[in-house]
Parts: structure tokens; C-alpha cells; sequence
């Protein structure tokens, strides 16, 4: 049995990406200062006004780095899902009959 075209493709591609990733060394991100969980969860929740100003300046990033890691990226998904874009209500529209046309 022979894999799905697109696992064959997939994988591969996902893996070199990860490869790509980098990661600040620990001395650095755990030094004094580094944004930590109410930062991020400030970052996610300014994510799309960050975004737009990076578009145009250099000086404006939509990540810290170096941050404290896992409690910076806990506060920037909850920023963005919860309190910024993802927090937007949304409207479910039930079809009851089909028109024939």
C-alpha cells in the first residue's frame, strides 16, 4: 500500500521548514526583562495593528524575541483567540429548504 501523494509531499516540506525554526539560546531568553505572559497575551491581542505597521516598518515586529517561551506564547494565542481577532462574534446561518431553480 503506497502513501497518499500529498503525505509524500507534505512531510518532507514541513520537516525543511522546522528545520528553518531557531530558537534564542537559554542565557538570553531568561534574562531580566524579556516579555513574558502579560506581554504576549498584549502582542496577540495588538496582532493586527502590529501586523499592518510591520508591512511599512522595519521597527515593528508582531513577536518579542528573545521571550520567556512557553508562557510568552500561551499570552500571545490567548491575545489573538481570545481577546483580539478570534474574539469577534459570528453570525450561523441554518438553510431549511433548498430553492429549485
Amino acid at each position: 500500500m503506497r502513501p497518499p501523494l500529498r503525505l509524500v509531499i507534505a512531510v518532507p516540506a514541513l520537516l525543511a521548514l522546522g528545520a528553518c525554526a531557531r530558537q534564542a539560546a537559554a542565557a538570553v531568553s531568561s534574562a531580566p526583562g524579556t516579555p513574558g505572559f502579560l506581554l504576549g497575551l498584549w502582542h496577540g491581542f495588538i496582532f493586527p495593528v502590529a501586523w499592518f505597521l510591520s508591512l511599512f516598518s522595519s521597527q515593528v515586529a508582531i513577536y518579542a524575541v528573545p521571550n520567556e517561551g512557553g508562557w510568552y506564547d500561551f499570552g500571545y494565542f490567548l491575545g489573538i483567540v481570545v481577546f483580539g481577532v478570534g474574539a469577534r462574534k459570528t453570525r450561523t446561518v441554518y438553510v431549511d429548504r433548498w430553492s429549485s431553480r
